[in-house]
């Protein structure tokens, strides 16, 4: 019978990597890129009023409105429960305050899984925060298992770009091939399993087996990645800001740092928590702790304090659009490459309302410069516009989560 290890090392020259010199320079990836805001916008100062594409909000980013779209009208059905929907925000997964919620397979992962695996890293998922409230990750497996998120710059920087020592490369090394001895095991005892199966089981096998073969395959790639060089950049290695405080700043470094792995194609798809949960972000002005300033039970010196600390966050987003913008690659730049996704799963945080949920789409090769409005009442699947989202990363789906078709007013360039 034919090991493991000799399944993986025929197996090693037909896992392709990623292609270097000119020829890759012709078609750069596509790429997705979703920030999650767990505590949402005021609606008041994010939707456009009826008939207008502008709002005070998205005034601050107005330089960049040919490369952004927003919406009104859309939400996940079924996804209550107030802050824990915030892990709803890409799969769509209902009811996830109840006891016995069970999450499913968000966008991102469902991304990486068909345009991430000739990456070294097939997805990211990063925080600014550390396991705060509902909000640390937004990118959930097949098995509805939340992936944990990187909360450290030092740390992502050296996964990125830093070569590890000999002694560090020996014990990744010692890792892979202790999984690879736990699949042996386990491949062993499924194979003995095998002759005694029911034949109305083993179609349930079969899937078992092909979840074998997908580990199979991506300890190979750890291997063969792990003895390729990193990409170098022109940009230090930077510190991590210690203050909680400075969302801001934090923000703002996760940002250059994505921006830097998806431009060195080190990854296609990351996923982003900007949580301000139990802080008083450093922004002038602002003197209190922005969850209870969501809360503000419309009192205007508290919807005072809490605008400011959205306009820094929009600010920030500009200067994110405006960095991918500046990149140049073959045929357009960075962002045009790049869907940016940027919204929240709470509507209205003062009600906890979890319906029409405020929504960007930056970039990724789509017509934009137009607010989308859909019915604020009766909402339509956010899910469709991830539909329409896949289709664009080349993706040829008709179904996603709770989707009931496309978004057709999301068109194509």
């Amino acid at each position: 019978m034919t090991t493991r290890r000799n399944f993986l090392r025929a197996a090693g020259a037909c896992l392709a990597l990623p292609s270097t010199g000119r020829a890759a320079e012709k078609l750069p990836p596509t790429r997705l890129f979703a920030i999650h805001v767990p505590l949402g916008m005021m609606p008041q100062f994010f939707f456009p009023k009826a008939g207008e594409t502008s709002s005070p909000y998205l005034d601050l980013i107005a330089a960049h409105r040919p490369h952004f779209t927003t919406f009104c009208g859309l939400s996940h059905p079924g996804v209550d429960g107030n802050h824990h929907a915030g892990q709803c925000f890409l799969t769509g997964a209902p009811h996830p305050g109840q006891p016995t919620f069970r999450n499913s397979l968000s966008l991102d992962q469902f991304v990486a899984e068909q345009i991430g695996l000739d990456t070294r890293f097939p997805s990211l998922a990063v925080s600014v925060r550390k396991g705060e409230h509902y909000a640390d990750s937004i990118a959930v497996s097949r098995s509805g298992v939340v992936l944990p998120s990187e909360t450290s710059a030092e740390r992502l920087y050296r996964r990125l770009f830093v070569a590890g020592t000999p002694e560090e490369k020996a014990a990744t090394m010692r890792r892979i091939e202790a999984g690879g001895s736990v699949l042996d095991l386990i491949l062993d005892k499924a194979k003995r399993l095998e002759k005694s199966t029911a034949a109305e089981d083993r179609a349930r096998l079969e899937q078992y087996f092909q979840s074998v073969r997908e580990l199979e395959g991506r300890l190979q790639r750890n291997i063969e990645w792990e003895n390729r060089p990193k990409p170098k950049v022109d940009y230090p290695q930077p510190k991590d800001i210690a203050d909680a405080n400075e969302v801001i700043a934090r923000s703002k470094l996760m940002f250059d740092l994505i921006r830097l792995a998806l431009q060195t194609d080190s990854t296609r798809v990351v996923t982003l928590s900007l949580s301000t949960f139990s802080v008083v972000p450093h922004v002038p002005g602002v003197k209190s702790e922005t969850h209870g300033l969501t809360h503000h039970g419309n009192e205007p010196d508290k919807i005072a304090e809490l605008k400011k600390i959205e306009e820094a966050q929009m600010t920030a987003l500009g200067d994110l659009l405006k960095a991918f913008q500046s990149v140049n690659e073959t045929g357009g730049s960075l962002l045009d490459r790049t869907q940016i996704l940027y919204g929240s799963c709470l509507g209205n945080a003062n009600s906890h309302s979890n319906q029409n949920l405020p929504l960007i789409l930056a970039g990724g090769g789509f017509k934009h410069g137009q607010h989308l409005a859909f019915d604020t009442q009766n909402n339509t699947p956010m899910a469709n516009l991830f539909v329409s989202m896949l289709q664009n990363l080349g993706i040829e789906v008709d179904k996603f989560a709770s989707s009931t078709g496309t978004l057709s007013e999301v068109s194509r360039i």
